[in-house]
């Protein structure tokens, strides 16, 4: 499986760095197999911290290995128990069990609107999820400890020309 990670520096060794702000799936190194999130998510880092530049890490780990020797909690849709999880981590209230490894959809811009509307009580979590539904969502794997990060093998930086398939 190929991972990136957007940035403003290169993490040519991830670490678990304790984040300021409550994250959908909690603490972690954050990556997805999508490119044009990476790319995406590198400009707004890159942007709120306003400094270095917009930088994408392309990873490498061989998921059947990874994951058959780690814990890992896998969300295939934006459903009940993921829109739980999310709202549980992103208020801080997530008490559950551990994992070194947490995968599922992760929200665009878009769907961030909708997420917060719920957990303003705007809409109900019906609503919510009727929302999800017709949205595009990006995927995300969290590596939460070190066990998980010592799978992932950092192969290359994407360049700024590469950004745009070229």
């Amino acid at each position: 499986m190929i991972l990136y990670h957007g940035s403003n520096v290169v993490v040519d060794q991830p670490t678990l760095i304790q984040q300021n702000r409550f994250l959908d799936f909690g603490f972690g190194f954050y990556t997805t197999t999508n490119k044009a999130q990476a790319v995406s998510f590198a400009a707004k880092v890159t942007k709120r911290r306003r400094s270095g530049q917009r930088v994408v890490s392309m990873y490498k780990i061989d998921e059947a290995v990874a994951f058959s020797e780690c814990t890992i909690l896998r969300f295939d849709q934006p459903d009940e128990p993921w829109l739980d999880f999310v709202s549980e981590n992103r208020s801080g209230n997530y008490n559950g069990d551990s994992y070194d490894f947490i995968f599922g959809p992760v929200a665009n811009d878009d769907v961030y609107r909708t997420f917060t509307l719920y957990t303003a009580g705007v809409l109900t979590k019906e609503q919510t999820l009727e929302q999800l539904k017709i949205k595009k969502l990006y995927n995300q794997l969290v590596l939460t400890s070190e066990k998980a990060l010592s799978y992932l093998r950092f192969i290359v930086l994407c360049q700024r020309r590469n950004f745009n398939g070229r």
